[in-house]
């Protein structure tokens, strides 16, 4: 929620405005947010007695029923924006059907959208309740440790544009977060070991009693979810209580004072110089916590290099990657991606590498006066050390699947049956940069069967050629109405 004050001034030639914007958001921790003895949620939507829900299919498939019993048993209506979201996906047409859901069920300029799921379909729904009307209330229920951890603390909303990670977004706080790490039961291990990654981020650069937790428990956190599934020991979930309680409270001491990134220098950036770069480079992407990870483990190299991380700490940080399963190299990751992922953050970062690296782990020190004969060097010595670690220091389940999204390789007959529509939809053509375009198709998003067409919508990405549409039985809206050309 925003409060702003302001001055107004006059001058010589004119007006001076100085405006201060006050923020303030809650977090509650709430094991079994949808039980129906659990009203704090369902209060938040008293006033308005009906509920817009945007969440994946995958969550909805999960737990749709357990929510929809929940809102009933408030006699609360409750509709339901369903859709399939990747990276691949994290985009302006998936953007667009979310802004059409809200139009069709009449959204009050302060009536919160409810958005259930992991850090993807927060990023997308909040920059939607962002743009729409300029400032649209939401409400967050993360399900993912990432989306717990790491998208629940920023105020950052965003989609992705081509291969660009986050490049169009807001700085758009939700009024209420709620945080329940019972959805981890049902978590697949490979997005437990996803999740991780965020912490040894936030441990390795600010928290070191954090990182010994992580270090100590990192085999029974992932094997467990974070110590709520059945047969978890007291001393597991205790643990992982701890971890979890202090990863987000340094988080948010971190975030809040700079919650619209004025000041580029940024602890929690440590991980996230090259990986926007890289994450997307695949044919199917690299999952973000295996992204972020590679740089974290590269940035522990360069900074070793430098005698800013000493041999015992630098063994120590990537035999935490290592034993987690998670990525420390690729093959893609080479000189070349490392020279364009520099001079993207540089843009991003106002000219300054700023790259955020344990100094010594626990603290954390910005590089800015690195050369790229340096970075080279560097990468030339990481990748001989990670001949010395399981798989080449190639992570486990890397790669999204269907519990990330449905447009990926893994589930082939949708790939193929988007392209179908794509191809009846509009012309395909390829851009510039080899990215697939659809020029001229027609996107039908809406509510309770009404259609929105968007003309001319741009779609990258080898799995979007049909961007967030429907064809062949996939849906992606409103109670279950399609949105799409069909094929």
């Amino acid at each position: 929620m925003s409060d702003l004050t302001a001055s107004v001034l006059e001058t010589k030639n004119g007006f001076h405005v100085d405006g201060y914007e006050k923020i303030s958001y809650d977090f509650t921790f709430l094991d079994g947010v949808f039980n129906v003895e659990n009203r704090q949620l369902a209060e938040c939507y008293q006033k308005w007695g009906r509920v817009l829900a945007v969440t994946d299919m995958n969550v909805f498939n999960m737990y749709g029923e357990q929510i929809e019993r929940y809102f009933q048993h408030y006699n609360l209506e409750l509709k339901v924006h369903k859709t399939k979201i990747g990276e691949k996906a994290k985009t302006i047409p998936t953007f667009l059907s979310i802004v059409d859901s809200m139009t069709e069920f009449g959204i009050y300029r302060k009536e919160p959208v409810l958005v259930v799921g992991g850090g993807l379909v927060t990023d997308v729904a909040g920059f939607a309740c962002a743009a729409y009307r300029r400032n649209t209330n939401f409400i967050r229920v993360p399900t993912t440790v990432i989306g717990l951890i790491d998208a629940s603390v920023s105020i950052k909303v965003a989609v992705n544009y081509g291969n660009y990670k986050n490049r169009l977004g807001a700085y758009h706080a939700p009024m209420h977060t709620f945080l329940d790490f019972t959805f981890l039961r049902s978590l697949p291990t490979a997005q437990i070991r996803n999740g991780f990654a965020e912490l040894i981020k936030i441990s390795s650069c600010s928290h070191l009693p954090t990182f010994d937790r992580l270090d100590k428990y990192c085999e029974q956190l992932i094997s467990t979810g974070f110590g709520r599934c059945d047969g978890a020991s007291d001393e597991i979930r205790d643990a992982a209580d701890k971890i979890n309680r202090e990863g987000i409270h340094e988080m948010l001491k971190l975030e809040t004072p700079n919650l619209h990134e004025i000041g580029l220098d940024r602890v929690i950036a440590y991980g996230h110089t090259w990986s926007p770069m890289h994450e997307l480079v695949p044919e199917t992407p690299l999952r973000h916590g295996h992204a972020i990870s590679i740089d974290m483990a590269y940035s522990a190299t360069l900074a070793n290099n430098r005698k800013l991380l000493s041999d015992e700490e630098h063994h120590r940080i990537l035999t935490l990657f290592s034993r987690a399963g998670l990525s420390m190299d690729h093959p893609q990751f080479d000189e070349d991606i490392l020279d364009k992922g520099t001079a993207a953050i540089l843009k991003t970062r106002d000219g300054k590498l700023r790259a955020a690296v344990p100094n010594p782990l626990g603290s954390c020190t910005f590089l800015n006066d690195v050369t790229v004969e340096e970075l080279n060097a560097a990468l030339r010595r990481h990748k001989e050390i990670m001949q010395g670690y399981p798989r080449n220091g190639e992570g486990l389940e890397a790669f999204v699947d269907a519990s990330d999204t449905g447009y990926t390789e893994n589930n082939q007959k949708e790939v193929e049956a988007l392209e179908a529509a794509a191809e009846k939809a509009g012309n395909l053509n390829a851009s510039m940069d080899g990215d697939s375009v659809v020029h001229g198709g027609k996107v039908m998003n809406g509510v309770n069967g009404h259609a929105n067409v968007h003309v001319n919508g741009h779609s990258h990405g080898f799995a979007e050629k049909l961007a967030n549409g429907a064809a062949q039985g996939l849906t992606n809206g409103v109670d279950g109405f399609t949105n799409g050309a069909k094929a």
